[in-house]
């Protein structure tokens, strides 16, 4: 019977991650609105009730999507090296972050997209509180003048997938990039 349930986990395991790098080869290759469940399923070498078993519905495959890579720049953020992890001046901390959201946005914009398409209110995940949390958190250290609850979430706001897809559509994500880099720039280091 053990050996039937660890059996059971490495196919859940294996299943699970066949899923998720399938429909992110997917995404990426064909774009959000052009990739369904039975594409993914067919990709990861599972039936399509694998996947809702799973993850519930698209919305939840997404989700365990974003959440992966998120949770990796959360975890550089709490533990990695600085200036983006701690040790640094909470100034460069958040321009570190900041160009590093901003990357993982743009590597993953179609599936920020699908996310956001896909789910009712993606800014009442944890991890978004998170983001709020830690940004608020450098700018009262920064910028104790500000409110930085809503300022948070302001800068924040300006890394949306729409934006990004349409200046990525438009040749123009260099000049996103610094622009972003220096509206934060000109909140931390004003003057």
């Amino acid at each position: 019977m053990a050996d039937e349930q660890r059996r059971e986990r490495s196919d859940a395991v294996r299943n699970r991650r066949a899923i998720l790098e399938a429909a992110d080869a997917l995404l990426s290759e064909f774009g959000a609105d052009n990739v369904s469940i039975e594409q993914i399923a067919e990709s990861a070498g599972v039936g399509k009730g694998t996947i809702f078993h799973r993850f519930g519905n698209r919305a939840g495959l997404m989700r365990a999507l974003v959440l992966e890579r998120a949770h990796t720049l959360r975890d550089a953020v709490i533990d990695g090296a600085p200036p983006l992890g701690p040790g640094a001046p909470a100034a460069d901390r958040l321009l570190a972050y900041f160009d590093e959201m901003f990357r993982l946005v743009v590597n993953n914009v179609e599936l920020m997209k699908a996310y956001d398409n896909a789910t009712d209110d993606p800014h009442a995940e944890a991890i978004h509180a998170f983001w709020y949390g830690h940004i608020a958190a450098l700018l009262t250290e920064v910028r104790p003048d500000v409110d930085a609850e809503v300022l948070a979430r302001v800068l924040l706001s300006t890394l949306s997938a729409d934006l990004v897809l349409h200046h990525i559509r438009a040749d123009q994500t260099e000049r996103l990039a610094a622009s972003v880099h220096s509206l934060v720039e000109s909140v931390v280091r004003p003057g």
